[in-house]
């Protein structure tokens, strides 16, 4: 039997706890690593309308004889010019809130306000940046561990049957290199950005992993791929970037290989904060993120050598 009893001090409702801790804790975002990798178009800005074309030449042919007889006219050859144009668009989105929230909160709102914004801003760039980069006319589906489908219509026709291992790699390298002659990023290499599956299958390749473990512990450790076959890697976690379940079993992680002068940015308006103009004497307020800005790739449209710039790993 109980020594002791209970008796409630009121006799029904809620029972409510009036301390309150000041600090505000923020749900936490993915990465956003795509928007580095885009170059700024020249020539775009305020008063130049919505579109920016960019010019391209396309390399010249190389005669298979270029000896000349004493009494020949040199030979001329014709250069092709083409274009691409490149549309802005106005994006942003706000959160409005009063200036009573502001007044009776214990919380510094208008801070936290602003920092979700950005991270929803820096998202969103994110996004566009991975649709833009994933434009480009060279799928490569790994349809089997030891083997690989090059499409090159900009259309994945083959289901992924296994996710990106060391072979892989390998072939896409010589690829961009021997058949695309794809400029290095940067130092001799390319650069792929990788969702974190596509680079899990790599970690998981006993290739890499007798050639890391022993050659480089600490990239294991670390969970870094490192540099590849003149490859270096970057891990996207942000899903909505870069897929991590494509293909037959959801089997494969989404992943882009790059060169040089890959992908561009024309913008209008450089994305930013800005404050609502206060309505209601004050009482209504509010901030908003705004920008206006398009991605693209400059050769999205072509999977021919010298102007391709970019892999993308993915599935039907």
């Amino acid at each position: 039997m109980s020594t002791s009893s209970w008796i409630y001090d009121a006799p029904s409702g809620v029972y409510k706890s009036h301390s309150m801790s000041s600090d505000l804790r923020m749900a936490a975002i993915a990465q956003t690593k795509f928007l580095q990798y885009f170059n700024t178009v020249d020539g775009m800005g305020k008063g130049k309308g919505d579109t920016v074309t960019i010019t391209r030449i396309a390399n010249v042919d190389v005669p298979t004889d270029d000896s000349l007889l004493e009494v020949e006219r040199i030979p001329e050859d014709s250069y092709v010019l083409s274009t691409q144009a490149i549309s802005v668009t106005e994006r942003g989105r706000a959160i409005p809130y009063s200036s009573l929230s502001i007044d009776l909160s214990s919380i510094n709102l208008e801070n936290a306000i602003q920092k979700k914004l950005r991270d929803q801003l820096a998202l969103r760039l994110d996004k566009v940046c991975a649709t833009a980069a994933k434009l480009g006319m060279v799928k490569a589906i790994p349809d089997g561990v030891a083997s690989l489908t090059f499409d090159t219509d900009g259309t994945a026709s083959t289901t992924a049957a296994a996710n990106l291992n060391v072979y892989h790699v390998e072939q896409v390298r010589d690829y961009m290199f021997s058949t695309l002659n794809v400029a290095p990023y940067a130092d001799g290499d390319y650069m792929c950005l990788a969702s974190t599956k596509a680079l899990r299958g790599i970690k998981r390749d006993p290739n890499w992993e007798k050639w890391k473990v022993y050659g480089n512990q600490e990239a294991k450790q670390g969970s870094e791929v490192g540099r590849l076959e003149s490859c270096r890697f970057v891990e996207i976690n942000n899903s909505n970037a870069l897929s991590q379940s494509l293909g037959a079993s959801s089997v494969l992680g989404e992943a882009i290989f790059f060169g040089d002068d890959a992908f561009i940015m024309a913008t209008v308006q450089d994305p930013e904060l800005r404050a609502k103009e206060s309505g209601d004497y004050g009482r209504a307020k509010g901030v908003a993120w705004y920008g206006i800005y398009g991605m693209s790739q400059v050769w999205y449209d072509s999977a021919s050598a010298g102007q391709a710039r970019s892999v993308h790993i993915t599935s039907a």
